[in-house]
């Protein structure tokens, strides 16, 4: 394994990237550097946030799962209400994801396909939780660092604290597991942003080098 962390012999046309890692990774700031590098980015987690907005596609089927409760005043997915309810309890953490996961998965295909001659990269924080992801993507890119690194990071967010990042960390795939499905690994910890971004672009020319 070199300095990225390459696990996988090179594959020819990288057309899909998978991009994933654990909460307060930096997998944000390496999706906007693959982008910098040319490529087109489909968000998930921002795909989800647009449907559980006011008036969002995902709303309907929200609020008639899980009641009024969860809709803020303004219409909107109440995010910090259902995070509780999931955490507490995984039959509202699944029936969460039914309902969610084939819009996301619906409105990430669309935007997949208006990224015409361009490598797309899919950020997807629950890649390895999701499994069929791995299938879809010609590479896995993961963003690791130490849960004390994750966790110190995401405290410093507004709203969270340590306590609340833990329990985070605790119900995502391990580092681990991560690792294990990757093709590439940057290990982000005590890294300086431009550093970061010279270990993206090296990996970036490395694949786009194989034809």
């Amino acid at each position: 394994m070199d300095r990225l962390g390459l696990t996988a012999p090179p594959r020819p046309r990288v057309r899909t990237i998978g991009l994933t890692g654990g909460i307060g990774s930096g997998k944000s700031t390496v999706a906007q550097q693959l982008v910098a590098c040319g490529t087109h980015l489909v968000d998930t987690d921002a795909i989800a946030r647009a449907l559980t907005l006011p008036g969002g596609r995902a709303m309907p089927a929200l609020t008639s799962a899980f009641g009024p409760e969860a809709i803020t005043a303004d219409g909107a997915l109440n995010r910090e209400h259902m995070r509780q309810l999931a955490f507490a309890d995984p039959a509202v953490k699944a029936r969460l994801e039914t309902i969610l996961h084939p819009l996301i998965g619906e409105e990430a295909r669309r935007q997949a396909a208006q990224a015409t001659g361009l490598t797309v990269t899919f950020d997807v924080p629950l890649l390895t939780e999701s499994g069929h992801w791995r299938a879809r993507v010609d590479r896995v890119l993961v963003v690791d660092c130490s849960e004390a690194t994750q966790i110190a990071r995401v405290a410093l967010r507004p709203g969270w604290d340590a306590a609340g990042a833990r329990r985070v960390v605790a119900q995502q795939a391990t580092r681990a597991a991560r690792r294990a499905i990757a093709d590439a690994v940057i290990f982000n910890d005590g890294m300086t942003l431009a550093t970061l971004a010279d270990e993206v672009r090296s990996l970036w020319q490395h694949w786009t080098a194989v034809r």
